[in-house]
Protein backbone atom coordinates (compact mmCIF):
# COMPACT_ATOMS: atom_id res chain seq x y z
CA UNK A 1 0.00 0.00 0.00
CA UNK A 2 1.60 3.41 -0.94
CA UNK A 3 2.54 5.95 1.49
CA UNK A 4 -0.29 9.19 2.14
CA UNK A 5 0.21 12.80 3.37
CA UNK A 6 -2.09 13.53 6.33
CA UNK A 7 -2.98 16.68 8.08
CA UNK A 8 -3.69 16.77 11.55
CA UNK A 9 -4.81 18.73 14.42
CA UNK A 10 -4.05 17.86 17.85
CA UNK A 11 -3.13 18.46 21.44
CA UNK A 12 -0.27 17.86 23.00
CA UNK A 13 0.19 16.98 27.07
CA UNK A 14 -0.10 20.46 27.90
CA UNK A 15 -2.92 20.82 26.40
CA UNK A 16 -1.66 23.15 23.61
CA UNK A 17 -3.09 22.56 20.07
CA UNK A 18 -0.59 21.10 17.38
CA UNK A 19 -1.09 21.18 13.84
CA UNK A 20 1.15 19.36 10.84
CA UNK A 21 1.67 16.80 8.40
CA UNK A 22 2.42 13.08 8.70
CA UNK A 23 3.26 10.42 5.96
CA UNK A 24 0.95 6.72 6.64
CA UNK A 25 -0.21 3.77 4.47
CA UNK A 26 -3.73 4.76 6.69
CA UNK A 27 -5.26 7.48 8.58
CA UNK A 28 -5.73 4.72 11.44
CA UNK A 29 -1.61 4.44 10.81
CA UNK A 30 -0.78 7.97 11.03
CA UNK A 31 -3.42 8.67 14.40
CA UNK A 32 -1.00 5.62 15.53
CA UNK A 33 1.93 7.31 15.02
CA UNK A 34 0.88 10.75 16.36
CA UNK A 35 -0.06 8.92 19.93
CA UNK A 36 3.23 7.51 20.23
CA UNK A 37 4.11 11.24 20.35
CA UNK A 38 2.03 11.95 23.08
CA UNK A 39 -0.65 13.86 20.69
CA UNK A 40 -4.43 13.73 21.15
CA UNK A 41 -5.65 13.39 17.63
CA UNK A 42 -8.86 16.10 17.31
CA UNK A 43 -8.68 16.27 13.33
CA UNK A 44 -6.95 14.15 10.80
CA UNK A 45 -7.36 14.23 6.85
CA UNK A 46 -5.81 13.20 4.22
CA UNK A 47 -3.94 16.09 2.33
CA UNK A 48 -5.77 17.56 -0.59
CA UNK A 49 -4.37 16.89 -3.62
CA UNK A 50 -5.44 17.66 -7.72
CA UNK A 51 -8.81 15.74 -7.93
CA UNK A 52 -9.11 13.07 -10.60
CA UNK A 53 -11.78 13.19 -13.68
CA UNK A 54 -13.41 10.20 -11.10
CA UNK A 55 -13.64 12.81 -7.98
CA UNK A 56 -14.77 15.66 -10.03
CA UNK A 57 -17.78 13.62 -11.55
CA UNK A 58 -18.90 12.09 -8.08
CA UNK A 59 -19.08 15.40 -7.00
CA UNK A 60 -21.63 16.49 -9.08
CA UNK A 61 -23.41 13.14 -8.66
CA UNK A 62 -26.04 12.39 -5.47
CA UNK A 63 -26.61 9.24 -3.71
CA UNK A 64 -29.86 7.85 -4.11
CA UNK A 65 -32.50 7.98 -1.30
CA UNK A 66 -32.68 3.95 -1.42
CA UNK A 67 -29.29 3.24 -1.31
CA UNK A 68 -28.28 5.41 1.63
CA UNK A 69 -31.50 3.02 3.35
CA UNK A 70 -29.96 -0.05 2.14
CA UNK A 71 -26.52 1.29 3.66
CA UNK A 72 -28.16 1.66 6.58
CA UNK A 73 -30.34 -0.96 7.05
CA UNK A 74 -27.15 -3.73 6.76
CA UNK A 75 -24.73 -1.71 8.94
CA UNK A 76 -27.89 -2.26 11.58
CA UNK A 77 -28.01 -5.84 10.50
CA UNK A 78 -24.37 -6.93 10.48
CA UNK A 79 -23.69 -4.74 13.57
CA UNK A 80 -26.82 -6.54 15.35
CA UNK A 81 -25.32 -9.89 14.40
CA UNK A 82 -21.93 -9.50 16.46
CA UNK A 83 -19.76 -8.12 13.90
CA UNK A 84 -17.38 -5.46 14.74
CA UNK A 85 -18.34 -1.64 13.59
CA UNK A 86 -15.36 -1.55 11.43
CA UNK A 87 -15.54 -4.77 10.05
CA UNK A 88 -19.09 -3.79 8.77
CA UNK A 89 -18.03 -1.05 7.43
CA UNK A 90 -15.22 -3.08 5.20
CA UNK A 91 -18.31 -5.10 3.97
CA UNK A 92 -20.38 -2.63 2.86
CA UNK A 93 -17.67 -0.55 1.38
CA UNK A 94 -16.96 -3.88 -0.57
CA UNK A 95 -20.61 -4.55 -1.98
CA UNK A 96 -22.09 -0.88 -1.88
CA UNK A 97 -22.48 -0.19 -6.01
CA UNK A 98 -23.23 3.41 -5.30
CA UNK A 99 -19.39 5.17 -6.82
CA UNK A 100 -19.97 7.65 -4.74
CA UNK A 101 -20.99 6.07 -1.38
CA UNK A 102 -18.34 3.45 -1.86
CA UNK A 103 -15.80 6.82 -1.43
CA UNK A 104 -17.85 7.98 1.65
CA UNK A 105 -17.64 4.86 3.01
CA UNK A 106 -14.05 4.59 2.84
CA UNK A 107 -13.51 7.75 4.46
CA UNK A 108 -15.77 7.12 7.51
CA UNK A 109 -14.23 3.49 7.63
CA UNK A 110 -10.79 5.05 8.11
CA UNK A 111 -11.71 8.12 10.09
CA UNK A 112 -13.60 5.42 12.67
CA UNK A 113 -10.23 3.69 12.38
CA UNK A 114 -8.09 6.45 13.57
CA UNK A 115 -10.16 6.52 16.61
CA UNK A 116 -13.56 8.99 15.73
CA UNK A 117 -17.01 8.25 16.36
CA UNK A 118 -19.47 6.95 14.02
CA UNK A 119 -21.33 10.03 13.76
CA UNK A 120 -18.22 12.38 13.84
CA UNK A 121 -16.99 10.12 10.68
CA UNK A 122 -20.39 10.61 8.93
CA UNK A 123 -20.76 14.40 9.96
CA UNK A 124 -18.05 15.18 7.80
CA UNK A 125 -19.93 14.00 4.95
CA UNK A 126 -23.03 16.26 5.25
CA UNK A 127 -24.07 16.07 1.90
CA UNK A 128 -24.60 12.52 1.97
CA UNK A 129 -25.32 11.75 5.96
CA UNK A 130 -27.98 14.87 6.58
CA UNK A 131 -28.11 16.20 10.61
CA UNK A 132 -31.07 13.62 11.05
CA UNK A 133 -29.07 11.00 10.35
CA UNK A 134 -25.89 12.06 12.31
CA UNK A 135 -28.16 13.10 15.10
CA UNK A 136 -29.69 9.43 15.77
CA UNK A 137 -26.32 7.54 15.06
CA UNK A 138 -24.76 10.03 17.57
CA UNK A 139 -28.04 9.01 20.46
CA UNK A 140 -27.97 5.47 19.15
CA UNK A 141 -23.87 5.17 20.20
CA UNK A 142 -24.66 7.42 23.69
CA UNK A 143 -28.00 4.94 24.72
CA UNK A 144 -25.65 1.54 23.38
CA UNK A 145 -28.44 1.22 20.80
CA UNK A 146 -26.48 1.91 17.62
CA UNK A 147 -28.37 -0.70 15.47
CA UNK A 148 -31.94 0.01 17.21
CA UNK A 149 -31.13 3.42 15.75
CA UNK A 150 -29.90 2.51 12.52
CA UNK A 151 -33.24 0.70 11.37
CA UNK A 152 -35.17 3.32 12.78
CA UNK A 153 -33.13 5.62 10.02
CA UNK A 154 -33.67 3.42 7.30
CA UNK A 155 -37.33 2.92 7.93
CA UNK A 156 -37.70 6.97 8.21
CA UNK A 157 -35.67 7.44 4.66
CA UNK A 158 -37.74 3.85 3.53
CA UNK A 159 -40.79 6.59 4.13
CA UNK A 160 -39.61 9.72 3.27
CA UNK A 161 -38.64 7.69 -0.34
CA UNK A 162 -41.98 6.29 -0.60
CA UNK A 163 -43.73 9.88 -0.10
CA UNK A 164 -40.97 11.28 -2.80
CA UNK A 165 -42.08 8.58 -5.36
CA UNK A 166 -45.77 8.75 -4.75
CA UNK A 167 -45.57 12.43 -5.38
CA UNK A 168 -43.58 11.86 -8.97
CA UNK A 169 -45.29 9.57 -10.21
CA UNK A 170 -48.38 11.36 -9.84
CA UNK A 171 -47.28 14.09 -11.48
CA UNK A 172 -45.72 11.68 -14.46
CA UNK A 173 -48.88 11.78 -16.64
CA UNK A 174 -50.04 15.81 -16.27
CA UNK A 175 -46.38 16.67 -16.73
CA UNK A 176 -46.23 14.68 -20.26
CA UNK A 177 -49.50 16.21 -21.39
CA UNK A 178 -48.04 19.30 -20.22
CA UNK A 179 -44.92 18.76 -22.49
CA UNK A 180 -47.31 16.99 -25.58
CA UNK A 181 -48.96 20.18 -25.54
CA UNK A 182 -46.02 22.60 -25.74
CA UNK A 183 -44.46 20.32 -28.51
CA UNK A 184 -48.27 20.57 -30.58
CA UNK A 185 -48.13 24.25 -30.11
CA UNK A 186 -44.38 24.37 -31.30
CA UNK A 187 -44.83 22.39 -34.57
CA UNK A 188 -48.01 24.44 -35.52
CA UNK A 189 -46.19 27.92 -34.66
CA UNK A 190 -43.08 26.94 -36.80
CA UNK A 191 -44.30 24.74 -39.59
CA UNK A 192 -48.56 25.46 -39.99
CA UNK A 193 -48.78 29.10 -39.65
CA UNK A 194 -46.02 30.16 -42.54
CA UNK A 195 -47.84 27.68 -45.07
CA UNK A 196 -51.32 30.18 -44.42
CA UNK A 197 -49.26 33.05 -43.86
CA UNK A 198 -47.66 32.66 -47.49
CA UNK A 199 -51.24 32.27 -48.68
CA UNK A 200 -52.73 35.61 -47.26
CA UNK A 201 -49.57 37.32 -48.72
CA UNK A 202 -51.02 36.36 -51.87
CA UNK A 203 -54.36 37.11 -51.40
CA UNK A 204 -53.18 40.60 -49.83
CA UNK A 205 -55.91 42.59 -47.56
CA UNK A 206 -56.06 43.16 -43.76
CA UNK A 207 -55.91 39.92 -41.67
CA UNK A 208 -57.37 40.00 -38.28
CA UNK A 209 -56.01 41.06 -35.01
CA UNK A 210 -55.65 37.33 -33.73
CA UNK A 211 -54.14 35.52 -37.03
CA UNK A 212 -51.70 39.02 -37.39
CA UNK A 213 -50.42 38.36 -33.53
CA UNK A 214 -50.06 34.59 -34.49
CA UNK A 215 -48.06 34.99 -37.44
CA UNK A 216 -46.13 37.76 -35.95
CA UNK A 217 -45.02 35.11 -33.08
CA UNK A 218 -44.38 32.52 -35.57
CA UNK A 219 -41.56 34.75 -37.46
CA UNK A 220 -40.38 35.53 -34.12
CA UNK A 221 -39.74 31.82 -33.25
CA UNK A 222 -38.27 30.89 -36.84
CA UNK A 223 -36.18 34.14 -37.27
CA UNK A 224 -35.19 33.91 -33.42
CA UNK A 225 -34.82 30.76 -32.52
CA UNK A 226 -31.62 30.56 -30.89
CA UNK A 227 -33.49 33.22 -27.97
CA UNK A 228 -36.04 30.95 -27.59
CA UNK A 229 -33.81 27.76 -27.28
CA UNK A 230 -31.81 29.68 -24.72
CA UNK A 231 -34.75 31.82 -22.75
CA UNK A 232 -36.55 28.46 -20.64
CA UNK A 233 -32.61 27.51 -19.42
CA UNK A 234 -32.45 31.04 -18.63
CA UNK A 235 -35.41 31.61 -17.00
CA UNK A 236 -35.09 28.06 -14.79
CA UNK A 237 -31.45 29.10 -13.63
CA UNK A 238 -32.75 32.66 -12.56
CA UNK A 239 -35.82 31.28 -10.82
CA UNK A 240 -33.70 28.37 -9.09
CA UNK A 241 -31.19 31.29 -7.89
CA UNK A 242 -33.79 33.38 -6.51
CA UNK A 243 -35.38 30.31 -5.22
CA UNK A 244 -32.59 29.59 -3.02
CA UNK A 245 -32.35 33.27 -1.65
CA UNK A 246 -33.22 33.35 1.74
CA UNK A 247 -35.92 35.67 0.96
CA UNK A 248 -36.90 33.70 -2.17
CA UNK A 249 -37.47 30.30 -0.72
CA UNK A 250 -39.68 31.84 2.01
CA UNK A 251 -41.73 33.20 -0.79
CA UNK A 252 -41.55 30.70 -3.10
CA UNK A 253 -42.89 28.02 -0.10
CA UNK A 254 -46.09 30.10 0.85
CA UNK A 255 -47.19 30.25 -2.65
CA UNK A 256 -46.79 26.69 -2.58
CA UNK A 257 -49.31 26.59 -0.13
CA UNK A 258 -51.59 28.21 -1.73
CA UNK A 259 -51.84 26.37 -5.37
CA UNK A 260 -55.20 25.49 -6.58
CA UNK A 261 -56.69 22.35 -6.81
CA UNK A 262 -55.92 21.39 -3.46
CA UNK A 263 -52.43 20.97 -4.54
CA UNK A 264 -51.05 23.58 -1.63
CA UNK A 265 -53.21 21.15 0.98
CA UNK A 266 -51.47 18.34 -0.47
CA UNK A 267 -48.01 20.67 0.14
CA UNK A 268 -49.20 21.50 3.92
CA UNK A 269 -49.85 17.73 4.55
CA UNK A 270 -46.46 16.71 3.12
CA UNK A 271 -44.83 19.16 5.18
CA UNK A 272 -46.61 18.08 8.32
CA UNK A 273 -46.18 14.55 7.54
CA UNK A 274 -42.34 14.84 7.44
CA UNK A 275 -42.28 17.52 10.60
CA UNK A 276 -44.22 14.36 12.71
CA UNK A 277 -42.31 11.59 11.37
CA UNK A 278 -38.52 13.16 11.92
CA UNK A 279 -39.68 14.18 15.58
CA UNK A 280 -41.12 11.37 16.41
CA UNK A 281 -38.30 9.33 14.98
CA UNK A 282 -35.78 11.53 16.79
CA UNK A 283 -37.51 11.56 20.22
CA UNK A 284 -38.00 7.73 20.03
CA UNK A 285 -34.02 7.59 19.41
CA UNK A 286 -33.27 9.22 22.71
CA UNK A 287 -32.42 12.32 21.15
CA UNK A 288 -33.11 15.74 23.14
CA UNK A 289 -36.32 17.20 22.79
CA UNK A 290 -34.61 21.02 22.12
CA UNK A 291 -32.01 19.30 19.50
CA UNK A 292 -34.84 17.15 17.77
CA UNK A 293 -37.11 20.98 17.16
CA UNK A 294 -33.74 22.04 15.82
CA UNK A 295 -33.19 19.12 13.46
CA UNK A 296 -36.59 18.88 12.42
CA UNK A 297 -36.75 22.38 11.57
CA UNK A 298 -33.89 21.99 9.43
CA UNK A 299 -35.45 19.50 7.46
CA UNK A 300 -38.99 20.43 7.62
CA UNK A 301 -38.65 20.83 3.59
CA UNK A 302 -40.95 24.27 4.07
CA UNK A 303 -39.99 27.54 5.78
CA UNK A 304 -43.43 28.16 6.36
CA UNK A 305 -43.46 25.60 8.77
CA UNK A 306 -39.91 25.14 10.19
CA UNK A 307 -39.52 29.19 10.71
CA UNK A 308 -41.93 29.06 13.59
CA UNK A 309 -40.13 26.58 15.16
CA UNK A 310 -37.64 28.43 16.51
CA UNK A 311 -39.99 30.60 18.44
CA UNK A 312 -41.42 26.58 19.63
CA UNK A 313 -38.28 25.67 20.58
CA UNK A 314 -37.57 29.03 22.84
CA UNK A 315 -41.34 28.14 24.25
CA UNK A 316 -40.28 24.76 25.56
CA UNK A 317 -36.96 26.15 26.75
CA UNK A 318 -39.45 27.99 29.64
CA UNK A 319 -41.15 25.10 30.16
CA UNK A 320 -44.26 24.71 28.29
CA UNK A 321 -45.56 21.65 26.81
CA UNK A 322 -45.12 21.31 23.10
CA UNK A 323 -48.60 21.35 22.07
CA UNK A 324 -48.58 25.02 23.31
CA UNK A 325 -46.60 26.86 20.94
CA UNK A 326 -47.21 24.92 18.17
CA UNK A 327 -50.82 25.58 18.36
CA UNK A 328 -49.74 29.19 17.88
CA UNK A 329 -48.06 29.18 15.04
CA UNK A 330 -51.62 28.37 12.79
CA UNK A 331 -49.27 26.00 10.57
CA UNK A 332 -50.42 23.42 12.05
CA UNK A 333 -54.02 21.44 11.74
CA UNK A 334 -56.00 20.99 15.33
CA UNK A 335 -56.02 17.41 15.19
CA UNK A 336 -51.83 17.61 15.27
CA UNK A 337 -51.61 20.01 18.08
CA UNK A 338 -54.31 17.71 19.82
CA UNK A 339 -52.72 14.54 19.41
CA UNK A 340 -49.26 15.96 20.40
CA UNK A 341 -50.38 17.33 23.98
CA UNK A 342 -52.09 13.67 24.57
CA UNK A 343 -48.72 12.32 23.50
CA UNK A 344 -46.98 14.89 25.99
CA UNK A 345 -50.06 13.90 28.53
CA UNK A 346 -49.40 9.89 28.50
CA UNK A 347 -45.49 10.18 28.14
CA UNK A 348 -46.20 8.65 24.14
CA UNK A 349 -45.16 11.05 22.40
CA UNK A 350 -42.83 9.50 19.32
CA UNK A 351 -45.94 7.07 19.20
CA UNK A 352 -48.69 9.42 18.28
CA UNK A 353 -45.84 11.66 16.15
CA UNK A 354 -45.46 8.44 14.02
CA UNK A 355 -49.51 7.86 13.93
CA UNK A 356 -49.82 11.70 12.30
CA UNK A 357 -47.66 10.87 10.28
CA UNK A 358 -48.57 7.52 8.77
CA UNK A 359 -52.23 9.49 8.99
CA UNK A 360 -51.17 12.01 6.56
CA UNK A 361 -49.15 10.22 4.18
CA UNK A 362 -52.42 7.89 3.86
CA UNK A 363 -54.22 11.58 3.47
CA UNK A 364 -51.55 12.15 0.52
CA UNK A 365 -52.03 9.37 -1.01
CA UNK A 366 -55.89 10.10 -1.58
CA UNK A 367 -55.47 13.74 -2.56
CA UNK A 368 -52.93 12.57 -4.91
CA UNK A 369 -55.15 10.11 -6.96
CA UNK A 370 -58.19 12.32 -6.93
CA UNK A 371 -55.84 15.30 -8.17
CA UNK A 372 -54.82 12.98 -10.71
CA UNK A 373 -58.09 12.13 -11.82
CA UNK A 374 -58.83 16.20 -11.72
CA UNK A 375 -56.03 17.06 -14.28
CA UNK A 376 -56.39 14.75 -16.64
CA UNK A 377 -59.47 16.33 -17.72
CA UNK A 378 -58.38 19.90 -17.62
CA UNK A 379 -54.88 19.04 -18.88
CA UNK A 380 -57.07 17.77 -21.81
CA UNK A 381 -59.11 20.88 -21.92
CA UNK A 382 -56.03 22.92 -21.94
CA UNK A 383 -54.36 20.98 -25.29
CA UNK A 384 -57.51 21.94 -26.87
CA UNK A 385 -57.91 25.17 -26.49
CA UNK A 386 -54.23 25.95 -27.13
CA UNK A 387 -54.35 24.07 -30.32
CA UNK A 388 -58.01 25.55 -31.24
CA UNK A 389 -56.91 29.26 -30.73
CA UNK A 390 -54.42 28.79 -33.51
CA UNK A 391 -56.25 26.90 -35.71
CA UNK A 392 -59.26 28.98 -35.56
CA UNK A 393 -56.36 32.11 -35.87
CA UNK A 394 -55.54 30.93 -39.03
CA UNK A 395 -59.16 29.85 -40.98
CA UNK A 396 -60.18 33.71 -39.47
CA UNK A 397 -59.48 35.73 -42.86
CA UNK A 398 -60.75 32.27 -45.00
CA UNK A 399 -64.39 33.18 -43.16
CA UNK A 400 -64.19 36.69 -44.28
CA UNK A 401 -63.31 35.54 -47.18
CA UNK A 402 -66.33 33.04 -47.49
CA UNK A 403 -68.74 35.92 -46.59
CA UNK A 404 -67.96 38.60 -48.85
CA UNK A 405 -68.62 35.83 -51.62
CA UNK A 406 -71.69 35.33 -50.37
Amino acid sequence: MSTQTFTYRALDRSGSTAVGEINGETKAAAAAQLRLRGLTVVDLDRKATAPTVEEIMQRFTRVKSRSLTVMARQLATMVSSGLSLLRALYVLEEQTESAKLKTVISEVRQDVEAGLALSQAMGKHPAVFGDLFVAMVQAGEAGGKLEETLERVANQLEKDDHLRRTVRSAMVYPILIASFAVAVLIGMVIWLIPIFAGMYRDLGGQLPSLTRAMITVSDAMRGYWYVFLIAPFVIIFLFRKWKNSYRGRYIWDSIKLRFPFRIGEIVRKIAVARFARTLGTLTSSGVPILQALEITARTAGNRVVSDPMEEVTERVKEGQPLATPLARTGVFPVMVTQMVAVGEETGSLDKMLHKLADFYDDEVSAMLKALTSILEPVMMILVGVVVGIVVVSMYLPLFKIYELVQ
